[in-house]
């Protein structure tokens, strides 16, 4: 009777504890206003800089609208991207773009990967090496590009140092040259980033197992066929997620024309996206630079959806 009693006195009284239902509607109340105040402020600068202008760019690139202008915008239909279509201006920023991100694309991935596989490697100063590859990243593309800018000058460091290898050797201005200030820019754009792929690349490589580089070992799998059919395979992820990110940072090339060649010499470095910003601030064309940037938007789509679908998990 007495043990009766005390497992009584012992047993949680639920009913007491648990909370009543209004109680519980407010707790979740007030829940959800905190957090609508705390998103309220991102959510408040992503509509007004990112969905505004993105819907302001897809209403003007219908219309003759102009940065300064007494006139009112008009609507003017396809008008200004059959302009487009006929512009040489236009196509050559096009063949430019597309030609920096085929080279960019591909070279800054696999020596950043080549980085990597270094850098991962147990050896004595790989964070010395670490830290001297990320240095570019962390310093300001306009500060990069005017040094590099004067590197590339007639009188510049690079031709004094190729001057020193080959003496008959005759100075070139780099990028005052149609033929060298494209290569010139994309040479500095691959030395720039590949630090930070670098380390992407190196995060993935530290998340796979060290079981199955062991079980590689027992069936002999050494150099190439341990990278080949292990260490590739579980870079999936990480390879997509790096040839995502550098063809739509090469697609929207702007600091390095802008600073370094402002799209000289003849429109040889010219790029889409450096057409739109000069078109639409320097010519005030509002209504025609919102045009390329729409053909813009539709081009970097086009190319993120097939390389998506290219990279994609097939099991």
């Amino acid at each position: 009777m007495a043990l009766a009693t005390g497992a009584a006195r012992l047993r949680p009284r639920s009913t007491a504890r648990r909370p009543s239902r209004g109680g519980v509607r407010t707790s979740r109340g007030h829940e959800a206003r905190t957090a609508a105040w705390m998103v309220a402020p991102a959510a408040t600068l992503l509509v007004v800089f990112l969905v505004v202008p993105v819907v302001l760019a897809f209403v003007l690139a219908f219309t003759n609208a102009r940065l300064i202008s007494p006139r009112p915008a008009s609507f003017v239909g396809l008008h200004n991207f059959t302009t487009l279509w006929g512009d040489p201006v236009f196509w050559a920023s096009l063949r430019n773009t597309v030609v920096f991100a085929a080279v960019v694309v591909p070279v800054q991935a696999g020596l950043a990967l080549v980085l990597a596989l270094l850098v991962n490697a147990k050896v004595r100063g790989t964070n010395i090496f670490r830290t001297l590859y990320f240095v570019p990243v962390v310093t300001s593309m306009v500060v990069v590009s005017l040094l590099w800018r004067f590197l590339y000058q007639e009188d510049g460091l690079l031709n004094a140092m190729i001057a020193v290898v080959h003496p008959s050797y005759q100075p070139i201005d780099w990028l005052n040259d149609t033929r060298t200030a494209l290569p010139a820019i994309i040479l500095m754009s691959i030395w720039q980033a590949v630090g930070f792929h670098m380390i992407i690349w190196l995060s993935g490589l530290q998340t796979i197992p060290g079981e199955l580089y062991e079980a590689g070992d027992l069936d002999g799998a050494t150099g190439w066929k341990r990278f080949r059919y292990i260490t590739w395979p579980c870079l999936a992820a990480t390879r997509t997620f790096i040839l995502i990110t550098i063809t739509i940072a090469a697609l929207s090339l702007f600091t390095q024309i802008n600073v370094m060649t402002q799209g000289g010499p003849l429109d040889s470095t010219t790029t889409v996206v450096y057409m739109a910003v000069r078109t639409g601030y320097q010519q005030l064309a509002t209504g025609y630079a919102s045009a390329i940037s729409l053909v813009f938007f539709v081009l970097v789509l086009v190319v993120s959806g097939v390389q998506r679908f290219l990279t994609r998990d097939k099991d």
